[in-house]
């Protein structure tokens, strides 16, 4: 049963239509979103860190269904994160629209800084990036006002000399949006945070929203972690000075006792939008813990209602919690072939035509490595890089969604070879993963189980089966269950095999990773860094949640 009560929004009296949404709105590694409403669509990005394609683009028009339309780096001339670890990357997306232009803003940690990338139409094609050097710092953001427009950041400490650790700035430059530069000089406008005589660490993620005259500058505070919330500034003009909301901050769950059912925790990246009611919305990260602080869907996408108090606006839960559900006074606007993307649900994609926009690849994407094919689905070739260095092996993913699920797939591969390996991996990051794969031992067919070593770059054999000579093909599962995953498989339909159950799931979370992804169920094949002429094929990837907040 939920113990959230649900949240009822009214627009006015006598409404006759009602949409109730589910949080999060986008399951899974979703963090960092940022969202813009042209007419009545609404366009939402998010980090993607160094998985390729990088920040998906999202549309719907209700704020409830939302439908991937495309990746804004989706060329490997754009872009690539190779040599890259996986939680470093692209940070922070923002996405804003102007005289028929969209505009993403991002920062490439440790190579190149910030950026921006244009398109016509927010499915693509995007622009290569335009570097923008004089931006030091992260999490960049455009603003347009009265035809001139602004980027403001994340940066250091004045003259970089931090009075605590933590202690950061948000900045800001004009921008030239025709010739994408910054112009004039940089202005801080926040130092330290809301009160830097408390000492408030990593002011990031900031926005503006224009209202009634008054500029708000609004950003998260407190870290990305447990800490994690959002707070409010305000003034007459664009350069400050911003007064504080007295009621800061607008958003967190840090407060909340820990041991709480179902909770949602570590709330802030917010970005305020109007909704299809004329009512203000927000769009935030927030994460849900099977235990403690211990996660490893990542930091999902969440939203929800603004009231405006006093001219300030405060994140209205309608309670202390987050809530799971809320209802809504507008139409609810169906996404058609729209993936589902909250509640629990399943999906089973098939890979016979051109793969599904929310496929992950490792730093960049060689399309000579695969191939799609109706009769044998997705093609692998094997390839001598593995997924513990900072290269690009041959892996393709999908994000774990719920905290309690299934991965499963159909596995054609024939090796007598024990270096060549074919099979499915749960994976957070190069030094934290399980994979189930076929292989050989000795020249015979076998089931393996690895478990990915922190401490070195290989992985160590926790168990094996045999195969019958000659089996083909083979099916293989994941089913995660909070705190623990249990891997099965079969050679004959629905006579599952548990090959090895209530492994750790802790330690694939990203408190024990470390860094900001979330884990993904990949397609792997690797010869162990040895060269190799062997395919392996994969029929389907199927997937369930099953999570029981939403079970009522």
């Amino acid at each position: 049963m939920i113990t959230v009560a649900a949240l009822c929004l009214y627009a006015g009296k006598g409404a006759t239509q009602s949409t109730t949404v589910t949080n999060p709105v986008l399951a899974g590694f979703y963090p960092d979103p940022s969202v813009v409403k042209v007419g009545s669509d609404y366009y939402l990005i998010n980090s993607t860190f160094a998985y390729f394609p990088g920040i998906p683009v999202f549309h719907s028009n209700d704020l409830k269904n939302w439908k991937q339309v495309g990746n804004v780096i989706n060329r490997p001339s754009q872009m690539n994160f190779m040599g890259h670890r996986m939680t470093r990357g692209l940070f922070a997306p923002a996405i804003e629209h102007h005289n028929g232009i969209y505009y993403v803003t991002c920062t490439l940690i440790d190579r190149g800084g910030n950026f921006v990338v244009t398109a016509k139409d927010p499915a693509g094609p995007w622009s290569d990036p335009v570097w923008l050097p004089e931006v030091r710092g992260i999490d960049p953001s455009l603003y347009f006002d009265a035809g001139k427009a602004y980027v403001v950041y994340n940066s250091d400490a004045p003259d970089n000399k931090p009075l605590y650790p933590g202690h950061r700035t948000l900045r800001m430059y004009a921008f030239d949006y025709v010739n994408l530069k910054v112009t004039g000089e940089e202005k801080i406008l926040v130092n330290g945070g809301v009160d830097i005589s408390k000492k408030p660490v990593w002011i990031e993620g900031p926005h503006f929203i224009k209202r009634n005259g008054w500029y708000y500058l609004y950003a998260a505070e407190g870290g990305t972690s447990v800490n994690h919330s959002e707070v409010v500034l305000r003034s007459r003009s664009m350069e400050g000075p911003f007064i504080p909301y007295e009621g800061n901050p607008i958003l967190t769950q840090r407060h909340l006792p820990a041991d709480r059912k179902h909770p949602i925790t570590s709330a802030g990246h917010a970005q305020f939008v109007e909704g299809p009611d004329g009512n203000t919305y927000v769009i935030f990260l927030a994460v849900r813990p099977y235990a403690g602080d211990f996660y490893n869907t990542g930091r999902e996408t969440f939203l929800a209602p603004v009231s405006w108090k006093n001219d300030w606006p405060v994140v209205d839960l309608r309670g202390e919690e987050i809530a799971y559900y809320y209802t809504a006074n507008y139409k609810e606007v169906p996404q058609e072939g729209a993936r589902p993307q909250s509640g629990n649900f399943e999906y089973e994609i098939r890979f016979d035509k051109e793969l599904d926009p929310s496929m992950l690849f490792l730093r960049t994407c060689d399309s000579s490595r695969f191939s799609l094919d109706k009769a044998r689905g997705l093609t692998l070739k094997l390839s001598p890089e593995t997924c513990m260095g900072t290269g690009h092996p041959t892996f393709i993913g999908k994000r774990q969604q719920h905290l309690y699920c299934q991965a499963e797939t159909e596995l054609s591969f024939a090796t007598t070879a024990d270096h060549e390996k074919a099979g499915l991996i749960i994976f957070q990051d190069e030094k934290h993963f399980y994979y189930i794969c076929q292989s050989a031992d000795q020249g015979k067919p076998v089931i393996q189980l690895f478990k990915s070593n922190p401490e070195a770059e290989r992985m160590e054999l926790l168990t094996q089966a045999l195969l019958a000579p000659g089996v083909k093909p083979v099916r293989l599962r994941i089913q995660a269950s909070g705190d623990y995953y249990d891997f099965y498989y079969t050679s004959k339909p629905d006579r599952w095999s548990l090959l090895q159950g209530n492994l750790d799931a802790t330690f694939l979370s990203t408190r024990v990773a470390g860094g900001f992804i979330g884990c993904v169920f990949g397609l792997y094949a690797t010869a162990s860094e040895k060269n190799t002429t062997s395919q392996a094929s994969f029929k389907y990837l199927r997937y369930r949640g099953d999570d029981p907040m939403y079970k009522k």
